[in-house]
């Protein structure tokens, strides 16, 4: 039952990338290439009718979190309770920020809301990729000083950063070179995401723009890929363990390439929706893929002390996690129905419904 809740949550987390990343792209591509108020128009009108429902996936990744792994949960929420912090308020001014730029029309007013919605937007992305970051990498569990825990054996907590700014540190920090690292490989990824999404949703006079953005951010995006693979050695002498011991693994890292290559054809597509299609299975499968290298794994201990917090050591009972099942059926098909007319609804081009119009 552990694998099968492991495997939920994981495909939780992924939807989730998929549908709420293109709104962060899209906040990202209104702060950097909308100038005219047609053209900030049609990103809001390409995100508006989905970006409040997108977001209920991260709440329901935290409700199979807390209810299939409670170790974890507590675990990590105690740890990265200034990051999660950081990230709650940066989703509530994004929030605001689209909620509020319409309430009064004055350029002063519209500007500051614009900014807020795009900092914001910039800011997720980046912080989303540390926070993967810092997973693959681990933490310090039971804070071991001098080869002593100082606290119970999954309880860690970081700083924002350390004075040595080093992945390899003995105390180490939210943010350092290699998790700040995957946080720019995650904005530009999220970046072309949007495009891609806007693109598909509209008729925009940006669209010809976005799809030279894409394929210029592509070539950007696969020289990051290729030197994250040669620093993951720094951090695990072993980075392809799982993949040589289960080899059907590699149909991750090859859903991803095959994204990446396909989003360099972006000019060229007949229709608008296939760079939003390769963009979403470089996403899935660079997630599936970090998150197989780690496995079983869920948050790795950086010290020899404290053994890693895995999906057997951190599940509930076998009994709540089978009885959980029946509510989870239910649960996902009502989400999927939902998601099927609200996808359906909003078919098509988006251009002609404005923010708050839907």
């Amino acid at each position: 039952m552990e694998f099968f809740w492991y495997v939920v949550l994981m495909g939780i987390l992924a939807v989730y990338i998929v549908l709420d990343g293109y709104d962060f792209g899209a906040g990202i591509i209104h702060l950097f290439f909308a100038k005219t108020e047609k053209d900030k128009k049609a990103i809001t009108s390409a995100i508006g009718p989905f970006w409040d429902a997108n977001e209920v996936w991260l709440i329901a990744a935290g409700g199979v979190l807390f209810f299939a792994f409670p170790t974890l949960y507590a675990s990590s929420f105690s740890g990265f309770y200034l990051p999660l912090m950081m990230i709650l308020w940066l989703l509530i001014f994004r929030a605001v920020g689209l909620e509020l730029r319409g309430q009064i029309h004055h350029p002063m007013w519209e500007v500051i809301w614009d900014k807020a919605f795009g900092i914001a937007s910039l800011l997720l992305a980046i912080f989303f990729g540390v926070a993967l970051g810092n997973i693959v990498r681990g933490v310090n569990l039971g804070m071991v000083e001098n080869g002593v825990s100082t606290q119970e054996a999954h309880f860690f907590f970081l700083p924002l950063w350390n004075p040595t700014f080093s992945p390899k540190a003995d105390q180490l920090g939210i943010i350092d070179w290699f998790t700040l690292f995957l946080g720019v490989v995650s904005a530009v990824t999220l970046t072309i995401h949007g495009a891609n999404w806007i693109i598909y949703k509209t008729n925009s006079s940006l669209n010809q723009k976005l799809k030279e953005v894409v394929f210029k951010l592509n070539f950007v995006l696969l020289g990051l890929v290729i030197i994250s693979l040669l620093i993951w050695h720094r951090i695990e002498p072993k980075p392809f363990h799982n993949f040589i011991e289960n080899p059907f693994l590699w149909i991750f890292p090859l859903i991803a390439f095959i994204g990446i290559f396909g989003m360099f054809k972006v000019k060229s597509f007949k229709k608008d929706g296939h760079g939003f299609v390769f963009s979403s299975m470089f996403l899935v499968g660079g997630f599936a893929a970090t998150t197989a290298s780690i496995f079983p794994n869920v948050l790795p201990s950086t010290n020899a002390v404290n053994p890693s917090l895995t999906i057997y050591n951190t599940a509930a009972g076998e009994y709540g996690l089978s009885v959980g099942v029946y509510w989870f059926v239910i649960a996902l098909a009502l989400v999927i129905a939902y998601f099927i007319i609200q996808y359906k609804v909003f078919s098509g081009k988006m251009d002609d419904i404005g923010y708050g119009e839907h």
